[in-house]
C-alpha cells in the first residue's frame, strides 16, 4: 500500500494567557497541544484520529492542512511537505471542519462556483460535479436559498459539498457528524465509504468508539497531544474492546502537558 500521509515528529505549543492560566489552574506559561506527533495514513483508507476533547486532533488536522504552522516537524502529503509546499499541498487535499462558516448572505449554487473558480475547476466539469452533488446531499432544491435561512444540517452538507469540489485525493474531517441529526450523520457517513470505494484516503478525528469502528481500517488514540496507540482496527475485533483499549491508555498516559 501507498503511504499516502507521512506525520513527522509534529509539536504545537500555545501561550497561555493569565486569564486561560487561571481557567487552567496552572502557573505554566506555555500549553503544548501536539507533541512529537507521527504517523501514517495509506491510500484508499480511513484514518480515525481518536481521543477526548482537547487531545490534539483539531490542531493537528490543521497543520496537515497548512492552516496553521506547526513549531517543529513536517508532513508528507502526496510526498510533498506541508513546510515547503503549503499550495500545493492545498491542492490535494479538502478539509471539512465543525468551526467552517460559510458567508450567510450567499446561496449554495453561488459558493460552489464561487470556490471552484478559486481552485481552477473547469466550468463543464464543476457544473457535472455539482449537479452530482447537489442530487446526493438534497440541495437541489435549496441551490438558491440563502445560506442563513438553511437549518443546521443543510449547512454542514453544503460545507462537505464545498470542500470537496477540487475532486481531492485526501479529505480531512474535523468531527464530521458532529452536531447532525441521525439522518444527515447516515448521509455523511455513507458518503465517506463511498469516497473510499473511489480510491480516497480520508482522515477524521473524533471521540466516537462506534463511527471509529464502523468505517476505519487505521486508528490512531491521542492523549494530551501525543500518540499512545496506533494500529489496524482488525485487533479491534471483539464488541467494545476498543473502547476498553482507550481507557486503560487513558488511564495510563492522562495528565496535562505543558512546556
Amino acid at each position: 500500500m501507498k503511504v499516502i500521509l507521512e506525520v513527522n515528529n509534529l509539536k504545537k505549543t500555545f501561550k497561555l494567557s493569565k486569564k486561560q492560566q487561571k481557567i487552567e489552574k496552572t502557573k505554566l506559561k506555555v500549553r503544548v497541544a501536539v507533541n512529537n506527533l507521527s504517523f501514517k495514513a495509506y491510500e484508499g483508507q480511513i484514518y480515525g484520529l481518536l481521543g477526548p476533547n482537547g487531545a490534539g486532533k483539531t490542531t493537528t488536522l490543521r497543520i496537515i492542512s497548512t492552516l496553521i504552522k506547526q513549531d517543529e516537524g513536517d508532513a508528507l502529503v502526496d510526498g510533498l511537505s506541508i513546510s515547503k509546499n503549503p499550495e500545493k499541498v492545498r491542492s490535494k487535499i479538502g478539509f471539512l471542519t465543525s468551526d467552517l462558516k460559510l458567508d450567510e448572505f450567499f446561496t449554495p449554487n453561488y459558493l460552489f462556483d464561487y470556490f471552484s473558480n478559486l481552485h481552477g475547476v473547469d466550468a463543464k466539469v464543476r457544473n457535472e460535479r455539482k449537479e452530482l452533488m447537489f442530487k446526493k446531499f438534497g440541495i437541489d432544491e435549496f441551490k438558491e436559498v440563502k445560506v442563513s435561512d438553511l437549518s443546521t444540517g443543510m449547512k454542514q452538507k453544503i460545507s462537505l459539498v464545498i470542500s470537496l469540489v477540487h475532486d481531492p485525493k485526501i479529505i480531512i474531517f474535523d468531527e464530521p457528524t458532529n452536531g447532525l441529526d441521525v439522518i444527515t450523520a447516515k448521509t455523511v457517513i455513507d458518503f465517506l465509504l463511498d469516497l473510499k470505494t473511489q480510491g480516497k484516503t480520508i482522515i477524521l478525528s473524533t471521540h466516537i468508539f462506534s463511527l471509529v469502528e464502523r468505517i476505519c481500517d487505521q486508528v490512531g488514540i491521542i492523549i494530551d497531544g501525543r500518540m499512545v496507540l496506533e494500529t489496524s482496527m482488525t485487533d479491534f475485533s471483539v464488541p467494545n474492546s476498543l473502547e476498553k483499549r482507550f481507557f486503560e491508555l487513558y488511564e495510563q498516559n492522562r495528565g496535562e502537558i505543558y512546556g
